[in-house]
């Protein structure tokens, strides 16, 4: 069963590529190596600068994955069963994620580079693309906060595992931190020799490579431990100064090392699950009901797996930092659809290390999103002859790496959108703007509504991120629609309209039941908002339709 459902994914996901792709690639958008990119056209040495395809696959992937594929599926499928949510990531990833990903990079190198927010002012109004800012910037300030919380979890980890019926705790938290540490400062080094002193791309890849794969051994030698405040400090100095730094000098090049912790997770746990067949099975219920502890099924299926399937985030990093470096038009049928489809790829294992625990396993762990994972990494790459503390390390600075990656892009992006709204275009100011709400949101206390009971940043802010990550997707597919029908391409409304549908109801639905949980707290008044603004910019839009019908 699980070598199934893990080959069945791979043969849907190849397909999809292959043919939807091709189709948007070839019908929907005509993408042609004839029309130059904004990376060329508007190149500046800092943020607009072409990259290799594998590269800018990389960065792109690392940047958009985040602890999304991992915490929201593991979540969902602990909460309502593996079935939902293996079936949610399948379909949704097919006809709703990729075109939202490859749709906005394609509209925004269309329109020099800008953001999404940008186009919807533009094709919508200008008091709809100045709403579609605000909103997006608030949100990022959600993805940053629990970001950082969670990266700071996974250098404080001490990961649960269930050997022989006894729980043993492995403290490999301070470990993953010195090895993020590590590759970091490689990744500063494989800039300077690739982008400076001109070195061959794919050497200077083997050996650097072998050194990341190697910081994750010499991590867990010489572990760094600090307290959850002092790391937050850290994280927050990080992406504050990764943020004004040239993309080639750290950006680029972390991200596509980077991408090959990444790779190296899905090869070496998918290798593993192959290997498996016949010696691990699936131990949980495929369903467990339709209402859980976080609540019903639907809506909040669909907002809980935040990426994996659909992710609003995936537009701004497409947007906002992707669409400044794409070489070549046809790139983003590689670069836009399938990173999102090995995105897919990561959901599905995600879920498959949750079916496979058994019930004591499954009630140790349940409520720790990291072990899960660490623990599945483990499990499944000891199969391939990895010691599983080791497997278990690694996965963890898999983890640590797809969230660092998406911490300091989103702090590049609310740079960025900062900077378009307010029209202040010093970096330092804006970056330093942007990290004030994200600084107040990792050092307040939350306490569960319901219970009473404090609840860690990531998990309070988890719904509301979701949610409004996932109206950000309705929104942008919304604009893409729009931005088709202005420039020919009406007939093909579908394709991004019918998603952006979907994604609208169920996420102005969810954002309303927080509101009724949170109240008018920091998180209730948060999607209140949100509701507020983006039903004003759908308002907009319809404007705009009619405006156009009319014409």
């Amino acid at each position: 069963m699980v070598v199934f459902l893990f080959l069945f994914s791979i043969l849907v996901f190849f397909l999809a590529y292959k043919f939807y792709g091709g189709f948007l690639k070839e019908k929907v958008f005509e993408l042609s190596e004839r029309n130059k990119t904004p990376a060329h056209t508007m190149r500046d040495g800092v943020d607009y600068v072409p990259a290799p395809a594998p590269v800018l696959l990389g960065h792109h992937f690392s940047s958009i994955a985040g602890a999304g594929p991992i915490v929201g599926p593991i979540t969902a499928a602990s909460s309502w069963g593996w079935l939902p949510a293996y079936l949610w990531v399948l379909i949704g990833n097919v006809f709703i994620g990729g075109v939202h990903d490859m749709s906005a990079l394609v509209a925004s190198i269309r329109n020099k580079a800008r953001s999404i927010a940008e186009i919807g002012g533009k094709y919508l109004s200008k008091r709809a693309g100045f709403l579609f800012k605000l909103f997006i910037w608030l949100a990022l300030l959600y993805v940053v906060a629990v970001f950082i919380n969670v990266a700071q979890i996974t250098f404080n980890a001490v990961v649960p595992v269930v050997e022989n019926g006894q729980v043993i705790k492995l403290p490999i938290g301070g470990g993953v931190a010195t090895s993020a540490i590590i590759y970091i400062v490689l990744a500063l080094i494989f800039g300077i020799l690739v982008y400076n002193f001109r070195l061959p791309l794919k050497w200077v890849t083997a050996v650097f490579v072998v050194l990341v794969y190697g910081a994750v051994y010499i991590g867990q030698l010489f572990p760094i431990n600090l307290s959850p405040s002092t790391w937050n400090v850290i994280l927050l100095v990080y992406v504050a100064v990764a943020s004004v730094t040239p993309v080639w000098l750290l950006l680029q090049p972390r991200d596509y090392l980077s991408s090959f912790l990444l790779y190296g997770a899905l090869l070496g746990a998918g290798l593993g699950i192959l290997l498996s067949f016949g010696k691990v099975s699936s131990n949980l219920p495929p369903y467990f009901g339709f209402n859980s502890d976080i609540g019903p099924l639907v809506p909040l299926l669909f907002v809980v797996i935040a990426c994996g399937s659909i992710s609003g985030f995936h537009s701004l990093v497409g947007s906002g930092t992707t669409s400044k470096q794409l070489d070549k038009e046809p790139d983003a049928l590689t670069v836009g659809y399938g990173a999102m489809l090995l995105e897919g790829v990561v959901a599905v294992m995600s879920i498959i290390f949750v079916m496979t625990l058994t019930t004591s396993e499954f009630e140790v762990l349940k409520k720790n999103v990291a072990a899960i994972y660490g623990a599945g990494i483990g499990n499944f790459m000891s199969f391939i002859g990895v010691p599983h503390h080791i497997g278990v390390a690694f996965g963890m600075l898999a983890l640590s790496s797809f969230v660092l990656t998406s911490t300091d892009t989103g702090t590049r992006l609310a740079r960025y959108v900062f900077t378009e709204l307010t029209g202040v275009k010093n970096r330092f100011l804006a970056t330093g703007v942007s990290l004030i709400i994200p600084a107040v949101l990792v050092f307040l206390k939350y306490k569960d509504p319901s219970t009473g009971k404090l609840l860690p940043v990531w998990k309070a802010l988890w719904p509301v991120f979701g949610a409004t990550n996932q109206l950000i997707a309705s929104l942008a597919l919304f604009v893409v629609m729009i931005w088709l029908v202005k420039t020919g391409k009406g007939k093909y409304w579908f394709v991004p309209g019918i998603p952006a549908l979907f994604m609208g109801i169920i996420t102005l639905w969810a954002l309303v039941m927080l509101f009724l949980k949170w109240k008018f707290t920091v998180i209730g008044v948060a999607a209140l908002i949100q509701v507020f603004l983006a039903l004003w910019i759908f308002y907009e839009g319809y404007l705009a339709l009619k405006k156009l019908r009319e014409e």
